[in-house]
C-alpha cells in the first residue's frame, strides 16, 4: 500500500527546498476547481503560509459555476488565499484585435485561455516574489494533453510524477472535497468539454498502461499517437548550436 503520509512529507520538503533555492517568498497557482490544482494547492499550503490560488474564469460558463465553487471549497478547507481574475473580456478583446491577422481555428482559440491564465499567474507571482506552481500530472504529460506555454509552463510541479489514479488516491488521503474528486476531469475550455472526450480514451486506460504496462490494442494506438505528436511539448525548443541531448527533457 502506498505510504501517502510519507509522500506528503517528501513533496512538502521538495516545495520548501525549491522556494529556498530560488530565494522566493511564496507560491502562486491556478485554482480551477479540478483535482490536480486541488492537490497542488494543498501541498503548497502545507509547505508555505504565503500561497495564492488564482481563479481565472475565461469564457466557459462552467468556469463561473461549478468550477469556481469547487475552487473556493478547496481554498476554504485548506486556508488558501484566493484572488479572482476574470479573463473573458481580455480574451474577447484579443480575438477582435487578431481578426485581420488570421482566421483563428478552434484549437488556437481554445489554447488562448491557458496562455492568458499563465500570463496572469506569472505577472502576479513576479509582483509577489513568488514561484508559479504547475498542476499537470503524469498521465496528461504522457499524452501531451496540456497547452505549450500555457498550463505546461511553471517554476515547480510537485505532482508531475503522479497518474490521475494516484492523484485521486492522494486527494482522498488528504480529505479533499468530494465534489472535486467526483467531477469529470476537464480543462473547462468550452461548454461540455472533458479531457477524456477530447482524447478519445479514458484516464483509467492511460494509467493502466503507465502503471501496469497493459492496454487494449485500440487504446495503445491512441496513446502512442498522442505521445508521438506531442514530443515537442516535452522538450526545450531547438536552439542553434545545441545538441539533441541538451534539448531533450522528456521523462
Amino acid at each position: 500500500m502506498r505510504d501517502w503520509e510519507r509522500e506528503k512529507q517528501d513533496r512538502v520538503a521538495f516545495i520548501r527546498q525549491t522556494l529556498e533555492q530560488a530565494g522566493a517568498e511564496g507560491i502562486v497557482f491556478g485554482n480551477s476547481g479540478g483535482k490536480d490544482c486541488a492537490l497542488v494547492g494543498i501541498l503548497c499550503r502545507m509547505a508555505s503560509e504565503n500561497v495564492l490560488g488564482v481563479i481565472m474564469p475565461c469564457a466557459s460558463q462552467r468556469n463561473y459555476g461549478s468550477d469556481r465553487e469547487d475552487a473556493q471549497a478547496v481554498a476554504d478547507r485548506y486556508a488558501i488565499a484566493t484572488a479572482v481574475v476574470d479573463l473573458t473580456e481580455t480574451r474577447n478583446t484579443m480575438l477582435t484585435a487578431m481578426e485581420d491577422a488570421a482566421a483563428l481555428n478552434a484549437q488556437a482559440i481554445s489554447n488562448m485561455a491557458p496562455r492568458l491564465r499563465m500570463t496572469t499567474l506569472y505577472a502576479i507571482a513576479q509582483s509577489r516574489k513568488s514561484l508559479v506552481a504547475g498542476t499537470g500530472n503524469r498521465s496528461e504529460r504522457y499524452m501531451g494533453y496540456f497547452t505549450k506555454w500555457g498550463d505546461g509552463a511553471f517554476d515547480l510541479n510537485p505532482i508531475a510524477d503522479l497518474t490521475v489514479r494516484e492523484v485521486y488516491d492522494f486527494l482522498r488521503f488528504l480529505g479533499a472535497p468530494e465534489s472535486v474528486i467526483g467531477k469529470a476531469p476537464s480543462a473547462g475550455l468550452y461548454e461540455g468539454q472533458t479531457d477524456e472526450m477530447d482524447m478519445g480514451i479514458s484516464y483509467e486506460a492511460i494509467d493502466r498502461y503507465l502503471l501496469e504496462g497493459e492496454a487494449e490494442t485500440a487504446d495503445k494506438a491512441v496513446m502512442e499517437r498522442y505521445h508521438s505528436i506531442s514530443h515537442h511539448k516535452r522538450q526545450s525548443p531547438p536552439v542553434y548550436g545545441s545538441t539533441t541531448a541538451d534539448r531533450n527533457t522528456e521523462a
